[in-house]
C-alpha cells in the first residue's frame, strides 16, 4: 500500500503530490481521512488505542534484559 497526499482540485478530481505506479485509465482505491472534525466514533477509537498502548507499555510490563533477546536486530544501535 502506498500513502501519499493529494490536493482536491474539484469534488471529483485530485492532484497527487507525486506520481504513482498505475496505468492511465487504471483504477485505484482512495481512502479519505476525516476533515479533522472530532466525532464520537473517532474519539472512541482514540480512547481504545490509548488503553491498548497503556496495557502494552504500562507499569505491569516486565523489564526485558539483553540476555532475553533470541535474535538481535543488526540495524539497532544502542
Amino acid at each position: 500500500m502506498v500513502v501519499i497526499k493529494a490536493k482536491v482540485v474539484e469534488a471529483t478530481h485530485l492532484e497527487l503530490s507525486r506520481p504513482i505506479a498505475a496505468p492511465d485509465g487504471g483504477t485505484v482505491l482512495v481512502s479519505v481521512a476525516g476533515s479533522g472534525e472530532e466525532d464520537d466514533e473517532r474519539l472512541q477509537w482514540l480512547a481504545t488505542s490509548a488503553e491498548a498502548l497503556q496495557s502494552a507499555y504500562g507499569e505491569s510490563e516486565p523489564a526485558y534484559t539483553p540476555s532475553m533477546v533470541r535474535e538481535s536486530n543488526p540495524e539497532y544501535a544502542p
